[in-house]
């Protein structure tokens, strides 16, 4: 069995915002890249993301919201539904393989024919809401992975830890109240989305952080909250919004995190995971803009989920 597989799609690098607009298709190339350059390439099982079904996105969104985003594609040019966040022609299409790919993540997992997942995809995910695109972001992709491991496969509970930046307003909507999910996250504050400061309910763990938090304070949070959180709610697996935007070479944030501070904080959740949740962990790309930062702490995230 290949410990972790890696799932993107061709359809992921058409979506563009923009020649200027920091989400760019230049971010996955820069994955691709470094995972040549390193050679992780050859030590992963590469998965193409299919297209998610409308029944997938009806776990975290509603009809009527699914059906504003597939009339809001324009025919040519690019179409604003936020300041930040647009659409082209092709978007509707990478934003379900977006999606898509936290479903066969899940899949691959539960099958047992991988024991991790890392998703290389894009448009990024936890700034979707149930009813709202924002943030770069149409479907809520942790947030729909998450829900099909509790509905489809039926387990018990997961956990879904976000490191992006930027909190995960999107995902505390959609999962805020669900008994079967535990969130888990830290992000700088303030900084948009300027929430996360008062949790929607008790399954929501939110850590704001100052502006210059370095790697030493963010560890010992794990060591001294998350995994004790963890310990008592006993997932059955991981769903990790992997943003690194909190990289000290990132300038749409002020954290100080390296490569290396990624590396130790996939290692303690495989170690958690091995013990408590079979292995099963599934990660998804959210933010990071700096592109060198972001190729090489996706190198060494995928190296610590593969235990390389």
């Amino acid at each position: 069995m290949t410990p972790t597989a890696f799932i993107t799609h061709p359809d992921c690098w058409q979506h563009n915002m923009g020649a200027m607009h920091p989400e760019s298709p230049d971010r996955l190339s820069a994955i691709r890249d470094q995972m040549i350059a390193s050679g992780l390439d050859q030590y992963v099982d590469s998965v193409e993301a299919p297209i998610a079904s409308r029944e997938n996105l009806l776990l975290a969104h509603t009809d009527e919201y699914i059906d504003d985003i597939h009339a809001a594609v324009p025919e040519r040019g690019i179409t604003h539904l936020d300041p930040d966040t647009a659409m082209c022609p092709q978007t509707l299409k990478a934003a379900l393989r977006a999606a898509g790919a936290g479903v066969k993540a899940v899949d691959l997992v539960m099958g047992g024919d991988v024991r991790s997942v890392f998703c290389a995809v894009r448009p990024p995910g936890h700034h979707a809401e149930r009813m709202r695109a924002m943030g770069f972001c149409f479907f809520n992709n942790v947030a729909i992975a998450a829900l099909h491991a509790l509905e489809h496969h039926r387990l018990a509970r997961v956990a879904v830890i976000d490191f992006d930046v930027h909190h995960g307003n999107g995902t505390e909507d959609i999962l805020a109240g669900e008994s079967r999910a535990m969130m888990l996250s830290f992000f700088q504050h303030p900084l948009y989305p300027y929430s996360g400061t008062k949790p929607l309910d008790d399954n929501m763990r939110n850590t704001p952080l100052p502006a210059g938090t370095r790697g030493d304070a963010v560890r010992a949070l794990v060591e001294e909250k998350w995994l004790p959180a963890l310990e008592m709610f006993q997932p059955e697996m991981l769903v990790i919004s992997a943003g690194f935007d909190a990289h000290y070479e990132d300038d749409m944030a002020s954290m100080a995190l390296v490569e290396a501070d990624y590396a130790w904080i996939t290692a303690r959740l495989r170690e958690f995971a091995d013990q408590h949740c079979k292995g099963r962990i599934v990660s998804m790309l959210e933010g990071g803009y700096a592109l060198s930062a972001l190729g090489r702490s996706v190198v060494a995230h995928v190296k610590a989920l593969a235990g390389i």
